[in-house]
């Protein structure tokens, strides 16, 4: 699809996941950075730390606590190597100073059987993937992953007031093929930004948890840089390799 004729036709939905593995695979059958022209970011996705009720933890600062006086003893469910929830737990527990066991699944689908039957306790869920086992209260949450709350979890801070400096955001936009022209992406980008500034479609992403996040083709460019750089720091330091 990267060869694809750069005529504006051809046009990819990027994530953080391609970040990621710029990273964790060393033999991708494309250049993040070379071959693909951003054009414009969409949305920036807020993750909840969510326990079951179990844990006797009311809050983030109580988990944290429980974990340490209970160290290993928290199994902490992810989607996969080198996924979202699992980079994600690997910054917590770094920062957080605690020890849990990591269980790797298949997909978000896989973890949630086994989270609400208790045979793992905890996990980092996309926002609209948690939201209706939180409001059962089959979920408790602590945490959301990005810097400031989210309004369809107003209760629930972000996982920066009780870990300091703690952000973590998951990501979408679109790119087109490496040598799409200017005048092609600026049209694109214009469009999409367009959408994003209407007001039911804001509303649409705010109930999943999703902030629009409009840019320049420019400005996408280095924030996917930006990105990579960061999280390629934290996977090579906890020595992820996908499984």
């Amino acid at each position: 699809m990267v060869r694809a004729a750069p005529d504006g036709h051809t046009l990819f939905l990027l994530s953080a996941t391609n970040a990621y593995n710029t990273t964790l695979y060393d033999n991708l059958s494309f250049d993040l950075a070379r071959d693909l022209a951003p054009v414009a970011s969409i949305g920036r996705d807020a993750f909840v730390l969510v326990i079951i009720p179990s844990v006797p933890a009311q809050s983030g600062a109580d988990f944290i606590a429980y974990a340490r006086a209970n160290p290993g003893k928290i199994n902490l469910a992810t989607s996969g190597t080198g996924s979202a929830s699992d980079l994600y737990g690997v910054l917590f527990k770094a920062m957080a100073g605690i020890e849990l066991t990591t269980v790797h699944y298949r997909g978000v689908g896989q973890t949630l059987p086994d989270l609400i039957g208790g045979r793992v306790q905890a996990i980092f869920l996309p926002v609209a993937s948690a939201l209706g086992h939180i409001r059962d209260g089959k979920l408790r949450p602590l945490g959301v992953t990005t810097a400031t709350r989210r309004d369809v979890l107003p209760d629930v801070p972000p996982i920066g007031d009780f870990v300091p400096g703690y952000e973590a955001t998951d990501w979408t936009g679109i790119g087109a093929p490496a040598r799409t022209p200017a005048e092609i992406i600026t049209l694109l980008n214009g469009e999409i930004n367009a959408a994003l500034a209407d007001p039911a479609f804001a509303a649409r992403l705010a109930a999943l948890g999703v902030e629009p996040f409009p840019s320049t083709p420019a400005e996408f460019a280095r924030f996917i840089a930006a990105y990579t750089a960061t999280w390629g720091k934290v996977i090579r330091a906890a020595h992820l390799k996908p499984e």
